[in-house]
């Protein structure tokens, strides 16, 4: 028999062999690249021109739907106008009055009363300020009014308001107690301006403002009433004021009124006060000379 014998080739330990490779850790597999034709991708079709082209059609097609409709619906929705309501504090004129007035415009249907006839025929009212008129769903009319505010008689034939806007009412007699303005046409709000002014400083005085005018060439004059909180007994006064300088003349006035005039307000018709450093009084019936010296000191 003959024993075999195997003989084992050294491993060398001093370095890694020359052709060997690194062994991949993990597992790994081989993949196969795609054809370079395969990667290509080929557009989508765009539809962006179809889009922008169908968006009139079907605006256009909603608009006439809706209008369609609108019409279809109108003779259900447009009711005859049941009730028309009128606010507004009222003194000088009746809801009676505004009813008839606006009775015309008010016999159509919801959508067609015209809402601006009816406004502008109610402001031609004498004693309308203004108006404001609405609808409200589903047959009312709401009409808000501003009466007039009458302060002073404008002249003869008008009233004045606050301001400063005349108007005619049919009937005057009423407001006589009212003061009097006059003034050119075109001074109406200047004038009631300079009316409120010298009342607020006469009424300390406890002088009432009764009639005011202003001429042609520019010079005021005015009336004035004094009562019991001036020491008169409601007897008029008259001031001629000049064209300027108002309430500086208004104020002399006052302080020589307290020192000299005061106890003898019952006897002065007028006061002079246009000029620039002093005034002169008209008297209604001669004074004793002491009364005449007391106020010429005051003046000085």
């Amino acid at each position: 028999m003959h024993a075999a014998t195997l003989r084992h080739s050294p491993i060398s330990t001093r370095g890694p062999l020359r052709n060997s490779k690194p062994v991949p850790r993990g597992a790994s597999r081989l993949v196969a690249k795609e054809p370079l034709a395969a990667r290509v991708r080929v557009p989508k079709p765009s539809f962006g021109f179809i889009k922008r082209l169908s968006w009139p059609f079907l605006l256009l097609g909603l608009g006439f739907g809706t209008y369609e409709l609108a019409q279809r619906a109108l003779p259900y929705a447009d009711r005859p106008i049941a009730r028309v309501s009128i606010e507004g504090d009222l003194g000088y004129i009746s809801q009676q009055a505004v009813q008839q007035r606006i009775a015309p415009y008010a016999s159509g249907s919801f959508f067609s009363v015209d809402l601006s006839a009816m406004r502008q025929e109610l402001e031609k009212m004498p004693w309308i300020a203004s108006a404001e008129v609405r609808r409200v769903w589903p047959d009312q009319v709401v009409v808000h009014l501003e009466e007039q505010l009458p302060i002073a008689r404008w002249g003869d034939e008008a009233l004045l308001n606050n301001q400063g806007q005349a108007f005619k009412p049919r009937e005057l007699s009423p407001y006589g107690h009212l003061p009097q303005l006059w003034g050119p046409q075109r001074a109406q709000e200047q004038v009631m301006q300079q009316y409120q002014m010298l009342s607020q400083l006469l009424r300390p005085l406890g002088f009432t403002l009764t009639r005011l005018e202003l001429r042609e060439r520019g010079s005021w004059f005015l009336t004035t009433t004094s009562g019991t909180a001036g020491g008169g007994t409601g007897q008029s006064l008259e001031l001629l004021l000049g064209r300027d300088h108002l309430v500086e003349k208004m104020r002399r006035f006052i302080t020589i009124y307290d020192k000299a005039l005061k106890e003898q307000i019952a006897n002065i018709a007028s006061v002079d006060l246009r000029y620039p450093n002093g005034l002169a009084v008209g008297w209604r019936e001669p004074v004793a000379p002491t009364a005449l010296a007391t106020a010429s000191r005051a003046v000085n």
